[in-house]
């Protein structure tokens, strides 16, 4: 019982420290020194959530120089800025579950000192061409050679009120999404409202996230935007002559002074991929996709108070005996499917909201394969370019019998980007 007090009265302090502390923001990276803006010109209540004119800055390759204060450089057929602009992100996370297995890390607290950490470069090439690469210290990730872990190229052209794309990506962890996504559902794992991916986006549950390579080919107009990407799902050096496909689909209207979205997402096909091995034989793996997903947000204000709604559904279905495993669900018994419902309301405007989400999921494992949770959030900006995040999860259902992992994880983050 003292024990719970004193956890209690620890919580009661460290939201006083945040609420007490200072309001001012601190120094801004990437896009905004290239543009002079605030992060809160281009993001929904906190980052990485993208607000209407965040979107068209990342719909125009990046290239927008905003209040003109940096300088550039100018040429025939060149115009870049004169600086390179970067930044440095990192999330330190602590994860605790209440499980029995002692082998199961998280049960005894688990410390990501970082779960992320990587040099961010990114901004203008041209007048229609921008980059974005980000290079990660995590030391596994060096370990396992993947200090590349995202680098786009995007490359537009406007034709009256249409807007052309072909966007080139390789991608350790984002899926194919990465090559161009504008909603704020989780359609690509970076953008979403909460910490808990899993638990309130249903492409997140999916295993949507995942290494790729390829070209995202987009036509967008102001109502909305088609992406076809062929794809691999692999990074590095290697041979593929087969692709897998991903379509996206989506619209966004503005309804009086709500900024809604909507779409569809399909993951399809079987590809075939050959890379040199250590020794120098040369491997080749068979990759499967077959998921599709719906989505829909809505970003608004009630009253003063900004508040953000965001809903999933995602199936994948069974993996066939005899044909390669679907990625997305291995499983051969029935299709896996997840339907989430969140929510991120600001009571103190761009600076402290409260979240909540919701899970109805199953495995696809069985008949007794229902995987529900309940998700309470707090998300917290300490400057404009750091957010403390605070998500507990409640599991339920067929597949939260075994007391191994436990019933409920919780999740402290503090993200910085400077």
């Amino acid at each position: 019982m003292h024990q719970k007090i004193r956890h209690v009265l620890l919580a009661i302090g460290l939201l006083t420290f945040l609420l007490c502390s200072p309001q001012k923001g601190s120094a801004t990276p990437v896009f905004a020194r290239q543009t002079g803006y605030s992060c809160s010109a281009c993001h929904f209540q906190q980052f990485p959530l993208l607000n209407a004119f965040g979107r068209n800055f990342k719909l125009h390759a990046y290239s927008e120089t905003g209040t003109g204060k940096q300088g550039r450089i100018e040429d025939d057929n060149l115009s870049l800025p004169s600086t390179l602009n970067a930044s440095f992100v990192s999330k330190l996370r602590y994860q605790k579950t209440d499980g029995t297995s002692p082998n199961i890390i998280t049960n005894d607290g688990n410390i990501a000192f970082p779960d992320e950490a990587f040099l961010t470069l990114g901004g203008r090439l041209s007048t229609n061409i921008g980059f974005e690469i980000s290079l990660s210290f995590v030391p596994q990730d060096v370990t396992d050679g993947k200090i590349l872990a995202e680098f786009k190229l995007p490359m537009t052209t406007s034709v009256n009120d249409v807007t052309l794309s072909a966007i080139p990506f390789t991608t350790s962890a984002q899926g194919p999404a990465y090559g161009f996504e504008l909603l704020n559902t989780g359609a690509v794992e970076f953008t979403r409202a909460l910490e808990h991916a899993a638990e309130t986006s249903a492409q997140q549950y999916l295993g949507t996230a995942l290494p790729a390579t390829g070209v995202a080919l987009v036509l967008y107009h102001k109502y909305g935007y088609l992406n076809y990407t062929p794809y691999v799902p692999n990074q590095g050096n290697f041979g593929s002559g087969k692709p897998l496909t991903y379509l996206r689909a989506a619209v966004t209207p503005t309804v009086g002074d709500w900024d809604l979205g909507g779409g569809v997402q399909l993951w399809k096909g079987t590809s075939i991929v050959k890379s040199v091995a250590a020794d120098n034989s040369i491997t080749t793996t068979t990759n499967h996709a077959d998921a599709w997903a719906l989505d829909m947000q809505a970003q608004g204000k009630v009253g003063k108070y900004p508040l953000g709604i965001y809903t999933t559904y995602g199936n994948a279905p069974k993996s066939v005996d005899g044909n390669p495993i679907n990625i997305n669900n291995a499983n051969t018994y029935a299709a896996a499917k997840a339907w989430t419902l969140s929510g991120l309301f600001g009571v103190v405007p761009d600076k402290l909201a409260l979240g909540a989400g919701y899970r109805k999921a199953n495995t696809g494992a069985s008949d007794t394969d229902a995987d529900n949770a309940i998700t309470l959030g707090l998300a917290y900006m300490l400057t404009k370019n750091i957010q403390f995040q605070l998500n507990h999860s409640f599991y339920s259902g067929d597949t939260q019998t075994a007391s191994e992992a436990g019933k409920n994880l919780t999740t402290l983050v503090l993200y910085s980007a400077f």
